[in-house]
């Protein structure tokens, strides 16, 4: 029986570089018109050649996670949690974004040096399969009259991809965003008429997310209407926990905070201590940690 995520196999086509941090893969092959993306924030896995660099390629069946991890350590390849940021399955073509911080992670770096022509595996929501596939946290039924997004620039795509969505709608909703990125020429258009949107650049943060928190302690407006008073706050996400809750469906307000380990952790104290958000209408998504591998 078909799999809610298969693997896919595709070669880049051509490198569009977005800002200096972030750069567009847009990757094409025949099996991308048997994707499907259910979500602007759809997760997807990307997989590297291996720690020795050697360039292994799994085969598509319905227990690749397992056959994955039989391989030893030595080919298997390295695997990386990334934003699906649009897909055009006539075209047979999908855009992955990258941010991008030197030779440093085996991400950045493939991103860095592969040209068009290289190949790659990408495992993704198998479009044979019709129930849901998962793998996101704002489904596109989502549909609040007040939204609020916190995104650092790994996340941006996905917060983009929200953007845009709402944008699409015959009523957008209100929107304030608040968006950290290492670079004042990291900015880019957002698609959607009447946001405000709040850009944080880190050039002279001494502690990373210190300026994106002030600004959002400054500027955040969460409605009484998804305010509560009273609430117990779990406190069990400790250094060594990955941060990840989900929204329910609040009709009213909701918000999407996603980024590094530490700086969600934070964000999530602040708003639900300090401002009373309502845990129930927001989504705390730790997408990396720093100092930490994968």
């Amino acid at each position: 029986m078909a799999t809610g995520y298969r693997i896919f196999n595709v070669t880049l086509a051509r490198r569009v570089a977005i800002t200096p941090s972030l750069l567009r893969c847009v990757f094409s092959g025949e099996e991308v018109a048997l994707m499907k993306r259910e979500a602007p924030d759809q997760r997807i896995k990307l997989l590297f050649p291996a720690r020795e660099g050697t360039e292994t390629a799994m085969p598509v069946s319905d227990d690749w996670y397992q056959q994955y991890r039989a391989l030893s350590k030595d080919i298997r390849p390295i695997m990386r949690t990334y934003t699906l940021r649009a897909l055009r399955p006539r075209e047979q073509e999908i855009d992955v974004e990258f941010a991008l911080h030197g030779m440093t992670g085996p991400a950045s770096r493939w991103a860095q040096t592969a040209r068009p022509g290289s190949r790659l595996q990408i495992v993704a929501p198998n479009g044979l399969v019709a129930q849901d596939s998962g793998g996101y946290e704002w489904p596109e039924a989502l549909s609040p009259r007040r939204v609020l997004l916190i995104a650092d620039e790994t996340a941006l795509p996905a917060a983009m991809g929200i953007l845009e969505q709402l944008a699409r709608r015959a009523q957008p909703p209100s929107v304030q965003a608040f968006f950290d990125v290492p670079l004042r020429a990291d900015e880019q258009p957002t698609g959607c008429a009447g946001a405000q949107v709040h850009w944080i650049h880190r050039e002279r943060d001494t502690v990373r997310g210190e300026g994106l928190l002030n600004a959002v302690r400054r500027h955040v407006d969460i409605p009484a209407c998804a305010r509560i008073d009273g609430q117990q706050i779990s406190e069990s996400f400790d250094e060594e926990t990955r941060l990840w809750t989900r929204a329910g469906h609040p009709r009213e307000f909701s918000a999407w905070v996603a980024g590094e380990s530490s700086t969600v952790k934070r964000l999530r104290r602040c708003l639900l201590d300090e401002y009373h958000l309502d845990s129930s209408a927001a989504s705390f998504m730790a997408y990396w940690a720093q100092g930490k591998a994968g």
